[in-house]
């Protein structure tokens, strides 16, 4: 099966917390759905987007925050207390840098009216073209390599 590429969003705190994590990252997304990360296989490419800093956060960060590849196994519940068992997959974060996207707003294939490019960011998890995901990656600064393009 061809590799496909995936536009997560997630608040940069919740993104952040899944890039960081060691030894290896993770994604969540729909508020731990599991649906969503059925879609996503292993050697996927996924880039995730954070509107605000902070869940429900009302400043405008609007940027990419992390990049990698989706490893092998399936998806796995994971306990973060007080009664939240949201479902996960592992992912290997490439080193990069966040970017903002109103530069490439005018360059992305998947948004398709530039006046209301916020409008594909409300599907949580949508997949994009190999062109798009390099873009990405290299106004991130990513390291190509580690992610097999």
């Amino acid at each position: 099966m061809a590799q496909r590429n995936w536009i997560a969003v997630a608040s940069a705190e919740h993104a952040r917390r899944g890039r960081d994590h060691r030894p290896l990252g993770f994604m969540q997304v729909g508020h731990g759905k599991l649906a969503p990360l059925k879609r996503v296989a292993a050697g996927d490419r996924v880039a995730y987007y954070s509107p605000a800093t902070v869940f429900g956060g009302t400043d405008r960060l609007q940027s990419f925050v992390a990049l990698g590849i989706v490893q092998p196994g399936d998806p796995y519940e994971f306990d973060m207390g007080n009664g939240f068992v949201p479902w996960r997959r592992d992912v290997a974060y490439a080193a990069a840098h966040e970017a903002p996207i109103a530069p490439l707003i005018e360059r992305l294939a998947f948004i398709e009216t530039p006046r209301q490019w916020g409008y594909k960011f409300r599907f949580g998890l949508f997949d994009i073209t190999d062109t798009d995901m390099k873009l990405i990656a290299q106004t991130m600064k990513a390291e190509p390599k580690a992610l097999l393009f």
